[in-house]
């Protein structure tokens, strides 16, 4: 077995890695860097040959892992790709708003190589995707294999428990077993159950390491958090204020919404509260509507759109879109970046001190989400570099609803499998760190790997 990554970098980025295996070449998810613009947003998918790649398996449809995907397969005609239905149709939601998107970057921007990829493209790359459900193993020929026949090379997907339609991959190859773990949650969110992966002992095992920095608070409940979560927002309801909430919109928005909704039946929030989401968050959440019985997740009966009946806020309609009391707006992106909905309408809000601004999930603390979040009252702060910095007055907090493993359950899960080989990846240099030395600690017996970008590791 021959890995590399392509990410470029060590750091969450664009997630790309290559399996050479069994005398063919498969590759394993292909973003887009969060952070990076044009072509430097690209792995180094240059490094594989033309028309070389037999396979792509791909793991969720977030962009840091999908973004890429019809540049990778422009290149490789000849590759099956392979997901998920859920991960599936999610993707041609999102490759198609990306496009959308570069078109807007190029035209404000002046970026030229946008887009790096057209609609059609973006048409074609779902296309070639073949739907694989979870725990039946498939050739990269794409058949479906009997669970114990012969075969030299086969794959096989697993729920990863991170967002709709996530999955990680076990490939079995003459005789080892390989599992690559994409984006993972080993505990239960709101819509999102915990991952189902393999149990048994494995020989090479490539882990995310996202939250690898941040160790768990002790006595952390995901049920305590969302009690915490309700009183926040009543109590800023009750103060007359609206209340800000940037989400992304694939994975934060529903597990918000589902939130919402089990607050209301439960009396914590008032029937019929004003909920305003943008149309991305619409579309994606209208997929996990019509998925809800047909795939593994908790609350399959509930519609989220019909339950909680959010209102839709577009680009066009966001100058006329008042910041009104008693009203939750739920806008993209999460990461309140330059432009976007969130971001937008914060310029309207921060400076009200009857209102609040709620964090759930990660925002880079170089974006204007992370300068807010290291902000205090009564501060200035640059939600957008075109225009004067503005003073916080509104309440602010920040609550824990990762999607991604905590380190303590990653940990027990890998001493669990006790792989051979342990390559790290999906984490910025301290989170990768802190999994080298325990885990080296952990399993003394077992090699741990930091791959290097572009360097190619005999397994």
């Amino acid at each position: 077995m021959r890995f590399t990554n392509h990410t470029r970098r060590v750091e969450i980025g664009a997630n790309c890695y290559s399996l050479e295996t069994a005398g063919k070449r498969l590759v394993l998810d292909c973003g887009m860097h969060p952070r990076q613009e044009g072509l430097e947003g690209l792995p180094d998918i240059e490094a594989l040959p033309d028309d070389s790649v037999d396979a792509v398996l791909l793991t969720h449809a977030h962009q840091d892992h999908c973004g890429s995907l019809p540049v990778l397969m422009r290149r490789h005609p000849r590759a099956q790709l392979f997901a998920t239905e859920a991960t599936r149709q999610i993707s041609d939601v999102m490759l198609h708003n990306s496009v959308n998107v570069m078109l807007r970057i190029r035209e404000e921007q002046g970026v030229a190589s946008y887009p790096l990829f057209t609609h059609r493209e973006a048409d074609t790359t779902i296309k070639r995707c073949l739907p694989v459900p979870l725990r039946q193993r498939w050739s990269v020929e794409g058949e479906r294999l009997g669970a114990r026949e012969e075969t030299p090379l086969s794959f096989e997907f697993f729920d990863a428990g991170h967002i709709l339609g996530s999955a990680g991959v076990l490939v079995r190859s003459e005789g080892r077993t390989f599992f690559y773990t994409g984006d993972v949650n080993f505990d239960d969110q709101t819509v999102s159950a915990a991952a189902r992966f393999p149990e048994e002992p494995l020989d090479v095992l490539v882990i995310e390491t996202t939250r690898g920095d941040s160790p768990g608070e002790p006595g952390f409940t995901r049920g305590c958090e969302e009690a915490r979560f309700g009183t926040a927002i009543r109590d800023a309801l009750a103060r007359g204020g609206a209340i800000l909430i940037p989400v992304f919109a694939l994975g934060k928005t529903q597990e918000l919404l589902a939130m919402l909704a089990g607050m209301q039946t439960q009396g914590i929030l008032p029937p019929g509260l004003p909920v305003y989401i943008g149309g991305l968050s619409t579309k994606l959440t209208d997929i996990y509507d019509k998925l809800a019985g047909q795939t593994f997740r908790l609350k399959p009966d509930l519609q989220l759109l019909d339950t909680v009946a959010p209102f839709v806020v577009g680009g066009a309609d966001l100058n006329a879109l008042p910041v009104k009391g008693g009203r939750i707006y739920a806008l993209t992106s999460g990461m309140m970046t330059e432009n976007t909905l969130s971001n937008l309408f914060a310029s309207r809000f921060i400076t009200d001190p009857k209102n609040s601004l709620f964090f759930i999930g990660y925002a880079d603390p170089n974006s204007p989400g992370g300068r807010i979040r290291a902000a205090q009252q009564g501060d200035c702060v640059q939600l957008d570099a075109r225009h004067p910095a503005q003073k916080l007055s509104c309440a602010l907090d920040t609550f824990n609803f990762s999607a991604h493993a905590s380190r303590e359950s990653i940990r027990a899960w890998v001493n669990k499998v006790a792989p051979k080989k342990i390559v790290l990846v999906h984490g910025d240099a301290p989170a990768i760190e802190w999994f080298r030395q325990t885990l080296s600690a952990d399993l003394p017996g077992s090699e741990v790997i930091v791959p290097v970008p572009g360097v190619a590791l005999e397994l």
